[in-house]
């Protein structure tokens, strides 16, 4: 146990224990977020050495060592902790392994900042001055594997999903509207009178005038409806030029930032 003194000049208890513990724990959640994102398939043994060493690396905090060595020496520890946890294959998958770790701990460290500032002082006042220690590992047991589950999540979509939104542009009548797409491999819809395939765009994203349309079947989620689509003179999408395209207007596209559902028939042209 230490004696600390913080900025109101009240004396803090700080238990090495606690803190070795905590900051495990810390270690272990973010190299299990590195290890998920990057499907690392690393045994739990390996993920939890990896932690050991960023846990004992606290030890040195205590000592007197100026900024500049204390800042090497938690890079090397970082290296140390990914190389253990990892294995060193090449330079560049271990300063992958390093990049995210960094990237995670950024995430988490922010994250837990603001809730630390905009709770714990505002409303716990006197109680996290003198108890700061037990209410902050309580806090960060808590909130630090579903703030890093919400980042694994978004960093799923951004991959997933994200990575196939385009920008494209659609000429009507000599006239050229950019909107943002999505590439869905489930839409295949194909006009049966003419055979083109049809891209859908939301309504409420209509730039021009619709004088002339026609119906065509298509096969819904409550079933068999009807939708109407118009001609556009060409399409452009990923520098290539697209003609016998036809456009459906639908009533809403649910997905987030999404004007245009593209249709799978243009990745076989």
């Amino acid at each position: 146990m230490s004696f600390f003194y913080n900025k109101f000049g009240d004396k803090m208890k700080i238990y090495l224990d606690l803190v070795m513990i905590l900051n495990f724990l810390i270690d272990f959640i973010l190299l299990l977020t590195v290890s998920v994102i990057l499907k690392r398939n690393i045994k739990l043994t390996r993920i939890m050495f990896g932690a050991f060493i960023g846990g004992i690396s606290v030890l040195f905090l205590f000592f007197n060592i100026n900024s500049i060595l204390l800042f090497l020496f938690k890079i090397i520890i970082s290296v140390l902790m990914v190389i253990v946890t990892f294995k060193y294959i090449n330079i560049k998958y271990t300063l992958v392994n390093l990049l995210y770790l960094y990237m995670s701990s950024i995430i988490l460290g922010g994250f837990l900042y603001l809730l630390n500032i905009e709770f714990s002082y505002k409303h716990i006042g006197v109680i996290f001055i003198n108890n700061g220690l037990s209410i902050n590992f309580i806090f960060l047991l808590i909130f630090s594997p579903l703030i890093l589950y919400i980042y694994i999540k978004q960093t799923k979509n951004l991959r997933y999903n994200y990575s196939n939104y385009y920008s494209i542009e659609i000429y009507i009548k000599g006239k050229s509207y950019k909107y943002t797409a999505y590439l869905d491999t489930g839409n295949v819809l194909i006009d049966n009178m003419t055979g083109k395939p049809v891209i859908l765009i939301d309504k409420r994203k209509i730039l021009f005038n619709i004088k002339e349309f026609r119906l065509i079947p298509y096969m819904g989620v409550g079933g068999s409806n009807m939708i109407k689509v118009i001609k556009i003179d060409k399409l452009i999408f990923e520098g290539r030029e697209y003609k016998n395209i036809l456009l459906g207007i639908m009533d809403k596209i649910s997905l987030d930032g999404v004007d245009i559902i593209l249709n799978r028939k243009l990745l076989e042209a």
